[in-house]
């Protein structure tokens, strides 16, 4: 694999893997494009990590705000009574109560989709490139959908388990090449009446354990291609997806506030028409 391929592959997971047009698709056709026989699995286990770090950048601020809501409602309620030195005022109580709201649901939808996700690699294959396209039309025609949706108002305190085993659902679906994760829990986040912005939380947080889980069954595998492949074009391809994926994620954050998510239909359906045609 040259440095040019490296850069590529980067490129392509950091911007796929956030912006709802499916990295798994887009990495299947770039493969083809570039005329690689196989990605080397060790570069799927390294650019896994650094979109990984991307998302954690992105989102440090919940995600600290959520483990200290956690770590004080299993140890501190005792010492925050009204009239205690440590009371916390209203805001903080409201706040705390938010952040602790998130986990719940970030378990349930995160078992739902390991066992979706598990029983789909198991029984269905990945799919050649007509296949993957296919899938790509698919994606395009939920994210379509998204257009008409009218805006949810519920915030994560009331995600329920329903709803988390639906977006849980729609995420494991998303395992299938061609099919955009981000697009289809964005998407189940807004159809089960989320607000935007939460939507978009619900489903970069969903992330976080979905593509460590990816790391981890990936990693079992990889240590035997450490001596195939160049550590100068893992260093340049993790970069590359970082960098890549800080920008799509925040972008990405930002289209889901202003409801333009369905814009990436038409370029779905462009490329999915190019896959079937010339697959």
């Amino acid at each position: 694999m040259t440095a040019i391929q490296a850069l590529a592959l980067g490129l392509i997971q950091g911007i796929a893997e956030f912006l709802p047009i499916s990295s798994s698709g887009h990495l299947a056709l770039l493969k083809n494009l570039l005329g690689l026989a196989e990605v080397p699995l060790l570069f799927d286990v390294i650019l896994h990590i650094a979109t990984l770090f991307a998302v954690i950048i992105v989102l440090r601020k919940r995600i600290v705000a959520i483990l200290a809501a956690l770590w004080a409602f299993l140890f501190s309620r005792k010492g925050e009574q009204p009239g205690s030195d440590t009371a916390i005022t209203d805001f903080e109580a409201r706040e705390r109560t938010r952040n602790l709201a998130y986990i719940p649901p970030i378990l349930i939808a995160t078992v739902v989709t390991g066992l979706l996700g598990y029983g789909i690699q198991k029984i269905f294959p990945m799919g050649d490139t007509k296949t993957v396209a296919m899938r790509m039309l698919f994606t395009a025609l939920v994210l379509g959908l998204t257009a008409v949706v009218k805006p949810g108002s519920r915030g994560p305190d009331e995600i329920g388990w329903k709803r988390a085993t639906f977006v849980g659902l729609a995420q494991g679906v998303g395992v299938f090449s061609g099919i955009s994760r981000s697009g289809m829990t964005i998407s189940a986040g807004l159809f089960a009446g989320l607000d935007r912005a939460t939507a978009g939380e619900y489903s970069f947080l969903l992330s976080i354990p979905a593509i460590g889980g990816a790391f981890l069954l990936t990693l079992k595998d990889a240590g035997a291609m450490m001596g195939t492949v160049s550590y100068g074009n893992l260093a340049l391809s993790a970069l590359a997806a970082f960098a890549s994926g800080l920008l799509s994620l925040k972008l990405l954050l930002k289209m889901i506030k202003g409801g333009k998510i369905y814009w990436f239909a038409p370029y779905l359906v462009v490329l999915g028409a190019i896959g079937l045609l010339f697959g």
